[in-house]
């Protein structure tokens, strides 16, 4: 059928997404910026109980790095979009701080 697609395209390149991503998107320094495996990171983190905001933001960041690009120049604005996104979700009762 003509309306059926072939799969799941990223917003970004067009191409085609593999299985296994799950990709949200936040805005870093102003872009929307897609992040695989966010939802389960914020919730990992959460669980760890931490309450100084600089070690939520290095674990976020930490976890975030291994599934995803983050450039260098970019790690602090990614940590930061990280922990709005980290408290925005606890204040919405998603788990988190």
């Amino acid at each position: 059928m003509a309306d059926e697609q072939d799969g799941r395209y990223c917003t970004v390149c067009g191409g085609i997404v593999p299985q296994g991503i799950e990709i949200r998107t936040i805005i870093v320094e102003g872009k929307e910026t897609g992040i695989n495996h966010l939802d389960r990171i914020l919730d990992d983190v959460a669980a760890l109980g931490l309450r100084d905001p600089a070690h939520i933001g290095e674990e976020l960041l930490t976890r975030v790095q291994a599934c995803n690009y983050v450039p260098t120049k970019k790690a602090d604005a990614y940590r930061e979009a990280l922990l709005r996104e980290y408290r925005d979700r606890a204040a919405e009762g998603g788990g988190g701080d």
